[in-house]
C-alpha cells in the first residue's frame, strides 16, 4: 500500500508541475510578449534586421542552448522535421528523460536492482522517438500515395502553358499535406532566389522517397538537355501507380506469412497471461528469481531477432 501511495504522489507531482507550466505560459503568453518586444525594438531603432533563420528546439532558452550544442541532436532534429509535429523537439527529449528516471524511481520503490531496471528504462525512454519515427513513416507513405497525382497536376499545368514553378505552386495550393506543404516550401525557396535544381535537391533531402528522386533527376536533366517535361512527368506518375498496384498484390500474397509472425510473437505473452491467472505461484518464480529475469531478457532478445528474420522473409521489394 505504501508503494502505491509513493507512486501516486510522484505522478501527482509531475502532473502539477506540467499543469503549472502551461498555466503560467497561458497567463504570461511569452510568444505575444516576444512579438510586442520585437515591434517596439524595430519601431524605436533603425539598425539592420537579422533575417537569418534560427533553430529553435525548445521554448525554454537554457534547454534550447543545451540542445543546440549536443552532438546527437542533428539526427533527432531531422527526424522531428520529417515527422512534421507541432511540438518542438525539446518536448520529446524532456519526455524521454522523465520516462527514464521514472523507471529508475519505480525500480527503487519496488527495491529492484538499478542494473536490472536500467534496460527497461532505456527501452521505455525511446518511446517518444519511436512515436516520431512512426509518424514520419506514415507521412512518407501518404506522400508517396499523393505524388502521382501531384506529378500529373504539374504535367497538366505544363500542357496548359504554365511554367514549371507555376505547376509546383498549383500543387502547393490545391493539395493537402504533406505534398502541398513540401512543394510549397520548394516554391518559396525558388521565389527567394534559389536555383530550381538546388531547391529540388533540398526537397529530396527532406523526404526519403525514391520516386521523388526520379522526379528531381528528370527535371534537372530536362532543364540541361531539353525535352518534353510534361510527357516525362505523366509517364513517371503512371509508373508509380502501377508499382503501387504490384505492391498491393505482394501484400496479399504475403498476408499469411505476416499473420503467422504476429501469432508466433503473441503466443508467449498470451500463455504467460493465462498461466498468471490460473496458477500465479507457478509463474511467479520466473519474475522473482534472478535467473528468471535473465531468461526473460534472453527470450525477448530471441523473439526480437525472430521477428526481424520473419519480416525480412515476407518483405518483397517492388
Amino acid at each position: 500500500m505504501e508503494k502505491l501511495i509513493v507512486v501516486g504522489v510522484f505522478l501527482l507531482t509531475l502532473l502539477m508541475i506540467y499543469g503549472g507550466y502551461f498555466f503560467v505560459k497561458k497567463i504570461y503568453k511569452p510568444e505575444q510578449r516576444k512579438v510586442n518586444q520585437r515591434l517596439r525594438f524595430h519601431g524605436s531603432r533603425n539598425d539592420a534586421i537579422a533575417i537569418e533563420k534560427k533553430r529553435t528546439l525548445s521554448e525554454i532558452p537554457w534547454l534550447n542552448e543545451v540542445l543546440l550544442k549536443a552532438s546527437f541532436i542533428p539526427r533527432l532534429e531531422r527526424l522531428h522535421v520529417q515527422a512534421a509535429t507541432s511540438r518542438p523537439l525539446g518536448v520529446y527529449v524532456v519526455l524521454s528523460v522523465l520516462i527514464f528516471f521514472s523507471g529508475l524511481f519505480l525500480a527503487a520503490v519496488m527495491r529492484k536492482s538499478p542494473i536490472v531496471a536500467a534496460l527497461p528504462s532505456v527501452l521505455l525512454a525511446t518511446a517518444p522517438f519511436f512515436y516520431l519515427a512512426n509518424k514520419r513513416k506514415k507521412r512518407f507513405e501518404k506522400f508517396e500515395r499523393q505524388l502521382p497525382e501531384a506529378l500529373e497536376l504539374v504535367s497538366r499545368a505544363l500542357k496548359a502553358g504554365h511554367a514549371f514553378t507555376g505547376g509546383l505552386k498549383m500543387v502547393a495550393e490545391e493539395m493537402g499535406d504533406p505534398v502541398g506543404a513540401e512543394f510549397g516550401k520548394t516554391v518559396d525557396e525558388i521565389n527567394f532566389g534559389m536555383a530550381v535544381p538546388e531547391a529540388l535537391t533540398n526537397l529530396t533531402q527532406r523526404l526519403d522517397c525514391e520516386d521523388l528522386r526520379f522526379f528531381a533527376v528528370a527535371v534537372i536533366v530536362q532543364r540541361e538537355t531539353g525535352g518534353n517535361l510534361s510527357e516525362i512527368l505523366e509517364g513517371l506518375g503512371r509508373l508509380i501507380r502501377e508499382r503501387f498496384k504490384f505492391q498491393g498484390r505482394v501484400r496479399i500474397l504475403s498476408a499469411e506469412g505476416r499473420m503467422s509472425a504476429k501469432a508466433l510473437i503473441a503466443m508467449p505473452f498470451i500463455f504467460v497471461g493465462i498461466i498468471s491467472i490460473l496458477n500465479p505461484d507457478y509463474i511467479k518464480v520466473l519474475f522473482t528469481d534472478p535467473i528468471g529475469t535473465v531468461i526473460i531478457m534472453i527470450a525477448l532478445a530471441m523473439m526480437a531477432m525472430g521477428a526481424f528474420v520473419i519480416k525480412k522473409l515476407v518483405a518483397i521489394k517492388a
